[in-house]
């Protein structure tokens, strides 16, 4: 990460532990979002592979956990609260393509055994140098960010953003804006 894109970089006091589980593929791209989110959130670990032996300790070690990641029955309406008295919950997040996310939950039974949250459907993903199937779909710190603005209302998490937007208003920026209009002009207009 550039110099100056430091500048962007707020830690927000998050009580609701992130715990990101990244497949081994994103962690060279560019816009690494799991990677910014972790600099950006106080309580945030990034764990990179596809299969994590650990997790069933840190399940166990944890007062409540989740995982976010979609499903017709999972829900994300109100704050989480820890089940011991000064703990907080633990949010897992899957980084990777839906494929790649969905190869981490079948490596990972214990997973699939975890109470899901969902994101309310909200504005469209800022990320406009990527396209997605999905039109709900947002890149794995937006995910994160909207998570925690539910889960923890009283706290402004927007702040964790900033260094995203600006490498996606810097990718915009270099590769012009006659080739951003034609591979992504159905996303959003140049800023």
């Amino acid at each position: 990460m550039s110099h100056c894109l430091c500048a962007h970089i707020t830690v927000a006091p998050n009580r609701t532990r992130i715990l990101i589980l990244q497949h081994p593929d994103e962690q060279k791209h560019p816009l690494n979002t799991a990677r910014l989110a972790v600099l950006g959130l106080a309580h945030a670990e990034l764990l990179v592979g596809e299969h994590f032996p650990q997790l069933n300790g840190i399940i166990s070690a944890a007062a409540s956990v989740f995982l976010l990641f979609p499903t017709k029955n999972a829900a994300l309406s109100q704050p989480l609260l820890a089940s011991r008295a000064g703990e907080s919950s633990l949010l897992i997040v899957p980084d990777g393509t839906w494929r790649k996310a969905r190869k981490i939950m079948h490596a990972n039974p214990v997973l699939g055994a975890l109470p899901r949250l969902s994101l309310p459907i909200g504005e469209p993903s800022e990320y406009r140098v990527r396209r997605a199937r999905e039109p709900a779909a947002v890149s794995t710190i937006e995910a994160i960010v909207r998570a925690l603005t539910v889960l923890e209302p009283e706290r402004d998490f927007q702040p964790v953003l900033k260094p995203f937007k600006a490498l996606v208003d810097r990718q915009i920026q270099a590769m012009g804006a006659d080739l951003y209009r034609r591979n992504y002009s159905d996303r959003s207009p140049v800023r």
